[in-house]
């Protein structure tokens, strides 16, 4: 697959539920960072820690999540998103950037409008 391809595989694995799949699809290893100072900001060392620690709470913080890509651009291996999320109480869009190494995504950092996401988790 395209480094496209497997970053619009991870979109369609999230959107139907296929954790699993979505998982396979990140190295073992991979950085995640999600942006901002609400309590779900900062690094996940490894997909596991990510989905453990901050993926699994999204329906108790987010009900009726959707994330769709709207535009993506690859450079060698480099895959910048601009995403659409919606929530009850949420409307944003969000940057997501991916670096894929060896078929796998290495590196995935979250750029979402922190303020936005804290407002949903009456963080502020």
């Amino acid at each position: 697959m395209t480094p496209k391809e497997i970053v619009q595989s991870a979109y369609d694995c999230f959107a139907s539920g296929d954790m699993e799949t979505f998982a396979s699809l990140f190295a073992e290893d991979a950085t995640i960072v999600v942006n901002g100072m609400h309590k779900f900001s900062r690094t996940y060392n490894g997909v596991g820690d990510w989905m453990a620690n901050h993926l699994a709470h999204l329906p108790s913080h987010y009900p009726g999540l959707s994330v769709v890509p709207l535009h993506m651009v690859e450079e060698n291996g480099h895959v910048f998103v601009h995403v659409h999320l919606t929530s009850e109480g949420l409307d944003s869009y969000s940057g997501h950037y991916d670096v894929i190494e060896d078929g796998k995504i290495k590196t995935f950092h979250i750029f979402d409008d922190s303020q936005k996401i804290a407002h949903v988790m009456k963080a502020l």
